[in-house]
């Protein structure tokens, strides 16, 4: 493989916002989130072509919230203003690196951010901007996972990466299970049978309907997202 040619031309990165946390209880770690954007800006280098969504669970869990009485829905809402400010401080960070930032939001706030226009969003796109989808789908009882794989099937996104705390799906948990070794590359239909919980069921339906390839691995490697972009052995690889 030619050195430093991307497999990918257009990706879908999925951060948690629990990966912004770092190793604080809650909230957002400089250091941690200019780690990850340093990530995303060798890969725009390469001229690949970045969508994210982040997630919100560093500041609200709206599950966690109607678990314990909030209305569902309510709590969901709560979770997706967690995004847009997840996506806020994520864009703040890569102006600073010298990327240029777009956030989109699925809901209406457009004093802060401008609203979510697929055309638009394309545009950007080519235009060499990151851009950043915010609240997820904009409806509750979704999460950002399925965020992940709707905005990644409308933008036309070659893959959706899954950036976790584990650097791919394993057979077994790593941590409890020494003996567990990670899968390269594994089948849609395999994973269901196995019952990996990589994406939640909605999410992960989406992307096998829409023929969108999932790729596992752990954000907190470093220079593992220009790896998984160049092709090499990085993370696991969901497939049709």
């Amino acid at each position: 493989m030619t050195a430093n040619r991307p497999v990918h031309k257009r990706i879908l990165l999925k951060l948690s916002g629990e990966a912004l946390m770092g190793d604080d209880a809650f909230g957002i770690n400089r250091a941690t989130i200019a780690r990850m954007v340093e990530e995303v800006a060798e890969v725009t280098r390469l001229g690949v072509e970045v969508a994210v969504v982040i997630g919100g669970g560093n500041i609200f869990r709206g599950v966690a919230g109607g678990s314990v009485g909030m209305d569902r829905a309510t709590a969901d809402y709560m979770g997706m203003l967690a995004t847009v400010m997840n996506a806020l401080a994520l864009a703040d960070t890569m102006d600073k690196a010298g990327l240029v930032a777009r956030v989109m939001s699925a809901i209406a706030i457009e004093q802060v951010v401008e609203p979510y226009v697929r055309p638009k969003a394309l545009q950007y796109l080519e235009e060499g901007k990151v851009v950043i989808f915010a609240a997820g789908t904009g409806n509750p009882f979704f999460t950002t996972d399925t965020a992940a794989a709707l905005r990644g099937a409308e933008i036309g996104a070659e893959v959706v990466l899954k950036a976790t705390k584990v650097d791919g799906v394993y057979t077994a948990d790593p941590h409890l299970d020494p003996t567990a070794t990670r899968y390269s590359r594994i089948s849609f239909d395999k994973a269901m049978a196995a019952n990996l919980g990589i994406m939640d069921a909605t999410a992960f339906a989406l992307c096998r309907d829409q023929k969108l390839p999932i790729k596992v691995f752990s954000i907190f490697k470093h220079g593992a997202l220009k790896r998984v972009v160049l092709g090499e052995d990085e993370g696991t690889l969901v497939h049709v």
